[in-house]
């Protein structure tokens, strides 16, 4: 068989699946034909997607005013959010027939502004849910957003828990998972098409440790902070096998090669930006198994003796639960999302007020 890229070999000879990471119709599109078989949204990728194609979706905004004349422009925004999502799931759907519902979703994230409120998340999942059946609902890996994925499995939504840097989050968010699916099964319902994933932000815990080592004029390899989510994701996948957790490890947010290449061969999953698919797509790494190749012992010295967050991100018992919400890559993490939601909101107020 013939190749068209190293992401398509990838794709068709290893246990390793990548998404496009937005909604843009094009670029997943694109994607698909270099074998991606998910795609995922948030609310900074919405804002960004909706002004760069805005001439596309001008004619849906203007007919979602008009047809809901009493609707606020948070009304409006979330009808286009969720019209993006359907029509990333028809694409994605062939997919997702072929593969008996194992692959081919896409995800659309719960309000940023929940974060604090496992109700409120879990009802809009709910809700989502009903969009489609290739539909999985991000939510963020903050204290109450655990809650919120055990209670979302057990009522029959595939989650993808978001806003996740460290194996901390990643197994309480798999022990979430594990509750709710068991729930289910003790009542006697279906667990058999559910699809749970769990998002480890591996670019993010970089950013936040390049920060850092700004503010505080710290000096290491530069390969240390390359490898710093590299590192956090390759322990917590160690983990979830050693434990047979059922949730999927997902890789995202990416900042060099090796959030790609170093994963390639784990039953894993990527969501890869548009940008980044055109690079792996031209690029000459060769596709080979490097998910069981243990990240260099000195950079992860070097990590553990200048990086305190970063031991705390890589640790199994880094941190609680209830310090996830303000552990620094997720503060900076929902600061951009609401303000990208914010963006979307400005994008629809100017239809509504001006017509």
């Amino acid at each position: 068989m013939s190749y068209k890229s190293p992401l398509h070999q990838m794709s068709q000879t290893t246990p390793t699946h990548f998404w496009n990471d937005n909604c843009s119709r094009k670029d997943l599109a694109f994607a698909i034909e270099h074998g991606a078989v998910g795609a995922t949204t948030n609310p900074v990728i919405v804002g960004q997607v909706l002004e760069s194609e805005l001439d596309s979706y001008v004619p849906l905004i203007k007919k979602l005013i008009a047809d809901n004349p009493t609707a606020t422009e948070d009304d409006i925004a979330w009808l286009v959010n969720e019209q993006m999502a359907v029509d990333g799931a028809e694409l994605l759907k062939p997919v997702f027939d072929a593969t008996g519902g194992k692959a081919g979703y896409i995800s659309i994230q719960t309000n940023a502004k929940y974060y604090r409120d496992a109700k409120k998340m879990a009802d809009q999942a709910e809700y989502f849910k009903s969009l489609a059946p290739n539909i999985m609902v991000k939510m963020p890996v903050s204290a109450a957003g655990v809650k919120a994925v055990e209670e979302s499995t057990y009522r029959g939504v595939n989650v993808n828990a978001t806003v996740s840097f460290t194996v901390p989050q990643a197994l309480a968010v798999a022990e979430a998972v594990e509750r709710g699916l068991a729930r289910r099964e003790k009542e006697g319902l279906d667990t058999s098409g559910m699809q749970p994933t769990c998002t480890i932000m591996v670019g993010r815990i970089e950013d936040w440790l390049r920060d850092v080592t700004n503010r505080e004029n710290i000096i290491v390899d530069p390969l240390a902070l390359d490898m710093c989510g590299v590192a956090v994701f390759k322990n917590a996948y160690r983990i979830y096998k050693e434990r047979g957790y059922r949730a999927r490890l997902l890789a995202a947010a990416y900042r060099n090669h090796y959030h790609w290449s170093e994963f390639i061969g784990g039953e894993v999953s990527m969501t890869i930006p548009p940008n980044w698919i055109q690079r792996f797509v031209k690029c000459d790494i060769t596709v080979e198994n490097r998910m069981g190749n243990p990240v260099d012992p000195a950079l992860l010295a070097q990590l553990h003796k200048h990086y305190p967050d970063f031991t705390r991100a890589y640790e199994p018992d880094g941190m609680k639960p209830e310090e996830f919400d303000f552990f620094g890559s997720t503060r900076a993490t929902l600061m951009q999302f609401l303000n990208g939601y914010d963006k979307t909101i400005s994008i629809i107020r100017r239809f509504i007020v001006n017509g």
